[in-house]
């Protein structure tokens, strides 16, 4: 710094170069000879006479006599043959970036106080009274007391270790395709399986069908043989006893062959429901994972993406598109009990105090209870209901349901293994199949649907509110045609 200030001692206020030839004006300023010269030349061009020092503006009385500065014109020489100023002088040519834009000379100076680089012109004209650095002084002084380098390497380590977990990521995405390839080869095993266990279970229900026909056929034919020998007897038998002869009578008697004990007969059941009830067993258990269970894995993961949790009613399955599957049912007269009060039209049920003129006889339901005159098989179907209060039971049956009171039950909706029914409680739910009833929580809906997915084997029942719930699913392996069927309790009304 004081050889940079010394420096700029030595530069002419004119030129602003560094002296040449410096003279000393009685004042005391310094200026180049041919400098001053010049200046006072205009000025008696001007005002004749007139000679002022062009730094304090003093005025002489004529133009004094100008002498160079031995001593002054030595410190210069030293100055302009310094290293320093010589190795900046030997660079050649200078990029424009080192150059100061509005003087074109180098930049060798930081001014703190305009925040930029300066030549030495700046430090003469612009920042003559300004804080000026060294540049290294400068970069020392903002390395250590600027916190943007150690922020930056913060915000440097947080980005490089996100983009190591981005790349790790990468790395499990690529294991994609084979996690792909894995699962799609349990599906694809799985399929095979399912349909090898198809075929089998259909060969063995066509075997067991065959061997019951083989037996029918036997038996068939044992019967036919027995009746000719034994209608052959009858003739001869019939013939005996038109002989009017007595003696004769008496005579041939004895000769009619004895009758053999009959021959025992094959038994012909053909039960194929016992006879695959393992494998229907198991089937429910598939379907129940196929179709409830592993759906809905798929779906919470599919959907929440963001690992941001959906409101239970929201996670819960939805009831699918049932309108192209809707069916109008109505009540069969001819089983509803005889407290069951039907509409014109059977499609309003009330459970009446008194017995309604004209049901007490007929093959009716001994417990509250009636059928629907529809019955589905094959295919998809849907309907809803409307029932008054809790206290009723809605499900389907085989045609072949009791019409009986049940020991210890007031109904006889799912308490066998041909029917199935969902109890709605005042406080819960009680879905019933096989005389077992599951307990559901949920909320009470006056307004309920039914889905039924016979090929499926998937009953489902939900609740119609705001927002479509479901409130529980069977899963079963159907043989029969289903009929909708109804318990309502005193003063109950089911409106379909």
């Amino acid at each position: 710094p004081i050889s940079q200030r010394l420096e700029e001692k030595l530069v002419c206020s004119i030129c602003l170069e560094l002296f040449r030839v410096p003279v000393t004006l009685p004042c005391g300023h310094n200026f180049c000879k041919r400098c001053i010269s010049n200046h006072w030349d205009k000025q008696e061009q001007a005002a004749a006479g007139s000679c002022t020092c062009p730094e304090c503006r003093r005025g002489f009385g004529r133009c004094p006599q100008l002498e160079k500065n031995v001593i002054l014109d030595s410190v210069v020489e030293l100055a302009r043959d310094s290293p320093a100023r010589g190795s900046a002088a030997g660079r050649g040519s200078v990029a424009p970036g080192e150059l100061c834009r509005q003087h074109g000379r180098p930049l060798e100076l930081y001014c703190q106080d305009e925040r930029r680089c300066i030549c030495c012109v700046c430090t003469v004209r612009d920042c003559q009274r300004h804080r000026r650095l060294l540049f290294e002084e400068e970069r020392a002084k903002k390395e250590v007391g600027d916190g943007r380098f150690s922020d930056l390497k913060v915000v440097y380590g947080t980005y490089s270790g996100a983009l190591g977990l981005l790349l790790r990521a990468l790395g499990s995405y690529s294991d994609c395709s084979e996690l792909k390839a894995g699962i799609q080869s349990k599906f694809t095993h799985l399929r095979t399986a399912l349909e090898d266990l198809q075929h089998q279970t259909m060969a063995r229900i066509e075997q067991e069908k065959g061997a019951a026909l083989e037996r029918v056929d036997k038996n068939w034919n044992l019967c036919k043989d027995r009746l000719d020998v034994l209608g052959q007897h009858r003739e001869r038998a019939q013939s005996l006893l038109a002989c009017p002869d007595h003696r004769t009578f008496l005579q041939e008697f004895p000769l009619l062959p004895p009758l053999e004990s009959p021959e025992a007969l094959v038994p012909v059941e053909f039960d194929v429901a016992a006879v695959i009830k393992p494998i229907s067993e198991i089937l429910t258990s598939i379907s129940r994972l196929l179709l409830e269970d592993l759906p809905g894995s798929v779906a919470s993961k599919a959907s929440d993406p963001a690992g941001q949790g959906n409101p239970p009613a929201l996670r819960a399955p939805c009831m699918p598109s049932l309108s192209p599957d809707h069916r109008n049912l109505t009540f069969d007269p001819e089983t509803a009990n005889k407290y069951l009060e039907l509409s014109r039209g059977a499609r309003r049920a009330k459970h009446g105090p008194s017995a309604v003129p004209g049901q007490e006889q007929g093959p009716r339901f001994q417990p509250w209870q009636v059928l629907c005159t529809q019955s589905y098989g094959p295919g998809h179907h849907y309907w809803e209901v409307k029932i008054s209060s809790h206290s009723v039971i809605l499900g389907v049956t085989y045609r072949g349901l009791p019409r009986e009171q049940q020991q210890g039950h007031r109904f006889n909706i799912g308490l066998d293994g041909g029917s199935w029914g969902l109890q709605v409680r005042e406080d819960c739910y009680l879905a019933w199949h096989k005389g077992r009833a599951e307990k559901i929580q949920e909320q009470l809906y006056k307004n309920l649907g039914v889905s039924l997915d016979y090929g499926k084997g998937l009953l489902s029942f939900y609740g119609l509110g705001e927002r479509t719930k479901l409130i529980h699913s069977f899963h079963a392996v159907f043989t029969e045609p289903l009929y909708p069927v109804f318990w309502l309790c005193e003063g109950r009304v089911v409106t379909l």
